[in-house]
């Protein structure tokens, strides 16, 4: 039996990339976040639309700092990645009986970060993760 967790997203960047620093171990790492838009006609035969927004963590530390540097507010990017989920209790109320609620957020983990805006050349930073990568296209 096989088990599959891989998202992709296309949107837009909604803030500057934050770089922060782990608790546990130090280690750096990259938050963003991502809007995307999903369209429907509804019942009376009119478009709707939703935007939702979703966190980005990027932990690869080279990507992390591609993405803290090169990419900005309003970027059109592609994600690669997979769904995290993550657990924290938060104290509800006050008094003895008050219970801690559990609070589960979800994220994306990204493993490929892609600019998407036309005009602008992509760093070199990033042209050579690509390069690492095998390319079979024969275009």
């Amino acid at each position: 039996m096989s088990y599959l967790n891989s998202v992709t997203l296309v949107g837009f960047v909604g803030a500057d990339p934050e770089q922060r620093q782990a608790k546990g171990n130090g280690s750096k790492f990259t938050v963003l976040s991502l809007a995307t838009q999903r369209s429907w006609k509804n019942a009376d035969d009119e478009w709707s639309s939703k935007t939702e927004w979703h966190r980005i963590c990027v932990f690869r530390p080279r990507l992390a700092e591609y993405v803290a540097t090169a990419v900005k507010k309003g970027a059109h990017v592609l994600i690669e990645g997979s769904l995290i989920s993550s657990t924290y209790e938060r104290p509800n109320g006050k008094g003895k009986k008050a219970a801690a609620a559990k609070i589960t957020s979800w994220s994306i983990r990204a493993d490929v970060v892609r600019k998407l805006d036309r005009g602008e050349p992509e760093p070199e930073a990033a042209r050579a993760s690509e390069a690492a990568a095998p390319n079979d296209a024969p275009f």
